[in-house]
């Protein structure tokens, strides 16, 4: 009899460890992948920032970003990339509660603002390459300068399709609040390109 109540109760106990236990759901599926990719995001970007620091440390003759580089227009991409990161959390905050109308309005106004900063990107380079005469070619500084904001652009710019494809969905009534995990798992990806830039204009543009 004790050993039937022993066994017993330990089935009974992995019955309910089994229940405890969270499933790997396709929304659960979907900030794992996510976060998996941040993950060797974050590695890359990391190594490019501190190869950055390592060439400039060593070189007593590193041009002055503020020379070269205008910190006013930065500045205001780095705020309007900050506002776009608030209205992904009013967007995600919208769908969860089924108030599309207003998921849609701020969703917008997030690949509003990316389309912003890469005009102003755009802008930047053009002023840089043709008044300025910096080009990846000419040395460390330029080269270091357009690889690390060159590819944080790309990223901002592949942000701007997968927002906008989400966009899209919800007003053609694709996208539903049950379909809420999608616009979270972009958030993850879009709250990430714009820490990335912070950390990329601080150290080459404001140290």
């Amino acid at each position: 009899m004790s050993e039937a109540a022993a066994v017993e109760t330990h089935e009974h106990g992995a019955m309910q460890a089994d229940q405890l236990e969270p499933s790997l759901t396709p929304g659960s599926l979907g900030k794992l992948g996510m976060w998996s990719f941040l993950a060797g995001d974050a590695m890359t970007f990391g190594a490019a920032i501190a190869a950055y620091g390592a060439l400039r440390i060593g070189n007593p003759n590193w041009p002055s970003p503020a020379v070269f580089l205008g910190i006013t227009t930065t500045a205001i991409m780095t705020f309007i990339l900050i506002c776009s990161s608030v209205t992904m959390v009013e967007a995600l905050g919208s769908i969860q509660t089924g108030r599309m109308a207003r998921y849609r309005n701020f969703m917008a106004l997030t690949v509003l603002g990316g389309l912003l900063f890469l005009g102003m990107q755009a802008f930047e380079w053009h002023h840089l390459l043709g008044e300025k005469g910096m080009s990846i070619k000419v040395d460390l500084f330029d080269a270091t300068f357009f690889i690390l904001t060159g590819f944080h652009g790309c990223h901002v710019f592949g942000g701007v399709v997968y927002n906008t494809v989400l966009l899209i969905r919800g007003m053609t009534g694709k996208l539903t609040q049950a379909k809420a995990n999608l616009v979270e798992v972009a958030g993850l990806y879009w709250h990430f390109v714009d820490l990335v830039w912070i950390l990329i204009f601080t150290f080459i543009y404001l140290i």
